[in-house]
C-alpha cells in the first residue's frame, strides 16, 4: 500500500544504530573492570594482606576491654583492626555525656554507615555482572542482521566481518561479567567478616561504656 508506514525497516535503523553504542558500552566496562581488578589487589595488599598477618581476636579484645591495662579508646587505637573500624568504634567512645539508650542509636547509625559503604564499594561490580552479558548479547544479536543478509547476496566478506563482530562483543561481555562477578564475590566475603567484627566489638564497647555510667 502507497504511503504505509516500513515497520520493519525502522525496527532495523534503530538496532543498527545500537551497535556504535554497545560495543563503546562493552570497551568502557571492560576498561573499568580492568580497573577495579586493580583496586582489587591494592586493597589486598595495603589491607588484607596486614589483617591476615595480624588476625584480630575478638576474645582477646574484650578481655582487654574489661581489664584496667589499658583503656578502650587505646585497645581499639592499637589493634589490627582496618582504619574505618577504629573510626566507627571510637566515635562511640567520644561522647561521655550520652545515655545508654543514645549511645545505642549512635551504634546502629554508625554500623548503617559501614553497611552503606560496603553497598556502594560493591554495587559498580554487581552492575557490571548483570549489564555485561546483556550488552554481549545485544552486540551479537546486531550485526548477525547485516550478516545473514550478506549470506543471501553471496557477500562472504560482510558475513566474516559480522561474525567476527559478534563473537568479540560476545566474549568482551562475558569477559567483564565474569571478572566483576569474582570482584564482587570476594569483595562481599570481606565486607561481611568486616561488618561481623565490627558489629560484636561494637556491643561489647556498649556494654563497657554503660557499665561505666
Amino acid at each position: 500500500m502507497a504511503g504505509s508506514i516500513d515497520v520493519t525497516g525502522i525496527m532495523r535503523s534503530i538496532t543498527s544504530s545500537l551497535q556504535t553504542p554497545v560495543v563503546v558500552l562493552l570497551l568502557l566496562l571492560s576498561v573499568l573492570t580492568v580497573f577495579l581488578a586493580g583496586s582489587l589487589a591494592g586493597e589486598f595488599f595495603t589491607e588484607r594482606l596486614h589483617m591476615r598477618r595480624k588476625k584480630v581476636c575478638i576474645p582477646d579484645m574484650v578481655e582487654m576491654f574489661h581489664s584496667k591495662e589499658m583503656t578502650v579508646v587505646e585497645c581499639i587505637q592499637q589493634s589490627s583492626l582496618l582504619n574505618r573500624q577504629k573510626k566507627y568504634l571510637l566515635e562511640i567512645t567520644r561522647h561521655p555525656g550520652f545515655t545508654g539508650a543514645q549511645r545505642e542509636s549512635l551504634a546502629v547509625r554508625q554500623i548503617a554507615e559501614a553497611k552503606a559503604l560496603c553497598d556502594r564499594r560493591v554495587r559498580v561490580t554487581d552492575l557490571i555482572a548483570k549489564a555485561g552479558p546483556m550488552l554481549g548479547l545485544m552486540g551479537t544479536l546486531i550485526p548477525l542482521g547485516p550478516g545473514i543478509i550478506a549470506l543471501g547476496q553471496g557477500d562472504t566478506f560482510t558475513l566474516s566481518n559480522s561474525l567476527l563482530t559478534a563473537f568479540d562483543t560476545t566474549v568482551t561481555g562475558l569477559f567483564s561479567a565474569a571478572a566483576a562477578l569474582v570482584i564482587s564475590t570476594v569483595r562481599k566475603s570481606w565486607y561481611r567478616n568486616d561488618l561481623s567484627v565490627l558489629e560484636t566489638l561494637m556491643e561489647c564497647i556498649l556494654e563497657e561504656e554503660n557499665r561505666h555510667d
